[in-house]
């Protein structure tokens, strides 16, 4: 194998207590261990002391003179404006500082079986702590953060569906914390209405930060508005087996080239804009 390096990013967690990002760098050195042969390094789209522009400093320059080969892994779950724009106008941005490394830029996590098992394994979890009620009469709010980029939320509303196929909830509705609607009050107030007994607030989050927070008080807010209903906020994904998994078959795919997010020329981030001065023309 030719000199390498991974570079790994994240989001970034606008937190007081900064455990957002901790947590992804506690996640990158459980990662790390499974990749002993390659120099793993992380950085944050924002909300974080190392960047994108620092993160791939760093790694590039670790290759050493003689260049080499660094692989850029998104750890985020859907392809928005972050994926599709930020990261590769950063890689080409690199390209022309360090011209003897070579830059693949791998797929971000996606709707995967890998990320459907580990939601499924949270929102057993939050079973289990109700004491295993009737899943018939639970609903399933998958509370994502949210986006303006309408494959993003739509691949939110797919993994609701995946939940659905395999499970036997009769409910199982996205919900956005911001930019895009429905919001999480809208789907308790449907989910209300259409007799669940319990319902069950499941994030479609990978760490925790300010708005895995401001989506607890906003559950208790709820419970207290519903009080015939028991209302309940499962944990978020977080360092699950599943997801490291996932990002091992996204390291081989960025290895052996399967599958790779074009950024010469970025097809995403060309296709972004023109959405993008459209929707300022309509």
């Amino acid at each position: 194998m030719k000199n390498e390096a991974v570079l790994l990013i994240a989001h970034g967690a606008r937190d007081p207590g900064n455990e957002g990002n901790r947590e992804v760098e506690e996640f990158a050195g459980i990662w790390r261990e499974r990749h002993p042969e390659v120099s793993i390094q992380v950085c944050w789209i924002e909300h974080a002391p190392v960047l994108l522009e620092e993160g791939m400093d760093r790694t590039a320059a670790g290759l050493g003179e003689a260049g080499g080969r660094l692989l850029v892994l998104p750890l985020i779950l859907n392809a928005a404006s972050h994926v599709k724009s930020d990261i590769p106008q950063a890689i080409e941005a690199a390209r022309e500082r360090y011209p003897k490394v070579e830059f693949r830029y791998g797929y971000h996590l996606g709707t995967t079986d890998q990320l459907l098992k580990a939601l499924r394994y949270r929102l057993h979890q939050a079973m289990v702590e109700l004491a295993m009620p009737d899943p018939r009469t639970t609903g399933v709010v998958l509370l994502a953060r949210g986006a303006s980029d309408i494959e993003a939320t739509g691949e939110v509303a797919k993994m609701a569906h995946w939940l659905y196929e395999t499970t036997q909830h009769d409910l199982v509705l996205p919900a956005f914390t911001d930019v895009c609607f429905p919001r999480l009050e809208q789907v308790v107030q449907r989910l209300d209405r259409l007799g669940s007994s319990q319902i069950i607030v499941l994030p479609y989050y990978l760490f925790t930060g300010r708005l895995i927070k401001r989506i607890k008080r906003q559950v208790e807010r709820l419970q207290s508005q519903y009080p015939r209903r028991v209302i309940r906020q499962a944990d978020y994904i977080g360092a699950h087996e599943q997801l490291l998994d996932l990002l091992d078959l996204r390291l081989q795919q960025c290895r052996d080239g399967s599958a790779l997010l074009p950024c010469d020329g970025c097809s995403l981030a060309l296709a972004a804009d023109e959405h993008q001065d459209r929707a300022q023309q309509a």
